[in-house]
């Protein structure tokens, strides 16, 4: 099956062509960098995350470019708070935006440009504007006149005679159109500012991913990311930019996804429901929060709720119980990735060639469990040549697909002693002191006094461990 993906410019799924056989270009809007990374910045960077790695496994030379916004009035105000200055904050959070991606298992993008280091692209890119005729320097700024483009509006669908109709908003008398908007901001004191033909100052927003993506992928390149809040105006903006100058078409395709909410509510400050990526995984491993970002199509919004995510973690739960439960019939599970792909794995791949439908991909994933899980029931004492083939190839279908979707990563005992650790670090339990405790039961067992042992387990039972003893020893574990 051919890729085919839903184009923001047409609104439609087209057949994925890209503009050079065999490689992908592509840019994704990165973070303003003036405060912790929030779990709406995650759902965008996973899904692209998750994109560019389809893309690789369909055999492209991809070229992924994900930036960093580094000057900015928010990173301004924020050095202001912090009385420090704005490269010092942009250091820091750019630091705590890998430490957090990082953590969700999410890939370096091919290059991850600053706009603090391509000033010079930004100011020859808008010299070149104001020879063309679509902007002009006023007073140390420059603007771009959105009434030279005549497409304006074409990504967003609004018509520029119908925002100034409706319009709301303060009038700067100097701009030739209400909605011209800055390519260039004279400096201001105490503010970071660079030299350039129109005096000091430092770029505007939009400016900075147009310039960043003409210098690593060309005048035209095949995929533009970022969240649905970033079509108007950013990527609008954008095109206005970028096909002024080249005079050719800016993106082959637009990809936006959709919006997180907390509890039906959109994140905002005002309400004071952001929630921080640091925080979240504090309550869930890295793997339950990717599984819940990808359990939506990446193009509607995601509701995130403690049942959402309890649903996610007990999901998780379940693929990797298969995974330990097959390991311990047909072997390592680390040693299957060479068999031949199988059922599983072509509907994974269907289903993430319909648009990089990760739900429909994660259902089907879901199925395979359950069908193996049915296959190890019916032959758990008798597991013929034929089975053992079966299972072999379901769980490395399984382990193909949780490449691309950055799960399933780690083995089954990993994974359950880290959950374990993380849910006794939530209930301030020393996984040290439980294990002790177990051992000292133990002990007491073997020297026959039940007292003691039935004494030590109540008191693990009243910690909200339960413990089940089987033939090579206890094992322990967190209940709920």
């Amino acid at each position: 099956m051919a890729l085919r993906i839903f184009n923001t410019l047409n609104s439609k799924k087209e057949l994925f062509e890209p503009l050079e056989a065999g490689k992908v270009r592509m840019y994704v809007c990165g973070p303003t960098v003036y405060d912790a990374c929030h779990i709406g910045h995650a759902r965008s960077v996973v899904v692209f995350d998750v994109i560019a790695r389809y893309l690789k496994e369909k055999g492209y030379d991809v070229t992924y470019i994900r930036n960093f916004t580094d000057v900015d009035d928010k990173i301004i105000q924020k050095a202001n708070q912090l009385g420090i200055d704005s490269t010092a904050v942009a250091e820091r959070f750019i630091e705590e935006f890998y430490q957090d991606m990082d953590a969700l298992n999410v890939q370096r993008a091919t290059i991850e440009p600053k706009a603090t280091d391509h000033i010079a692209q930004i100011v020859e890119f808008i010299e070149k504007l104001i020879l063309k005729g679509f902007a002009y320097p006023i007073n140390g700024d420059v603007y771009y006149s959105v009434e030279k483009f005549k497409r304006y509006g074409k990504l967003s669908g609004r018509k520029l005679e119908d925002m100034e109709a409706g319009a709301r908003i303060d009038i700067d008398e100097r701009k030739q159109n209400p909605f011209d908007f800055a390519l260039w901001k004279s400096a201001k004191p105490g503010e970071p500012a660079w030299d350039s033909p129109w005096g000091q100052g430092r770029p505007g927003w939009h400016i900075e991913c147009s310039a960043m993506s003409r210098e690593y992928l060309g005048e035209t390149f095949d995929i533009h990311g970022g969240g649905k809040d970033l079509c108007f105006p950013h990527h609008e903006n954008e095109i206005a930019q970028s096909e002024s100058l080249s005079g050719k078409p800016f993106v082959r395709y637009w990809v936006h996804n959709g919006f997180v909410n907390i509890n039906q509510e959109k994140m905002s400050k005002s309400l004071g429901n952001f929630l921080m990526i640091k925080d979240v995984l504090k309550s869930y491993h890295p793997e339950t929060v990717r599984l819940f970002l990808l359990s939506n199509h990446y193009r509607s919004p995601i509701d995130f709720t403690d049942k959402a995510m309890d649903e996610s973690s007990k999901g998780l739960d379940k693929i990797y119980a298969l995974l330990e439960r097959v390991e311990k019939k047909v072997g390592p599970i680390f040693l299957v990735q060479d068999v031949d792909p199988g059922i599983c794995w072509k509907h994974f791949c269907d289903a993430m060639d319909d648009d990089f439908n990760s739900a429909r991909s994660i259902g089907i994933i879901f199925d395979t469990v359950r069908s193996l899980n049915r296959l190890l029931d019916q032959h758990e004492n008798n597991l013929s040549s034929e089975v053992t083939q079966t299972l072999q190839s379901g769980l490395a279908d399984i382990r193909r697909t949780g490449e691309i979707l950055g799960m399933f990563l780690e083995h089954p005992t990993q994974y359950f002693d880290n959950k374990q650790t993380q849910v006794l670090e939530q209930k301030s339990i020393d996984h040290a002191v439980v294990a002790e405790m177990v051992e000292q039961r133990e002990a007491a067992r073997k020297s026959k006094n039940w007292e003691m042992a039935d004494q030590i387990r109540k008191e693990l039972v009243d910690m909200g461990i339960s413990l089940e003893d089987r033939a090579e020893g206890p094992v322990w574990k967190i209940n709920g």
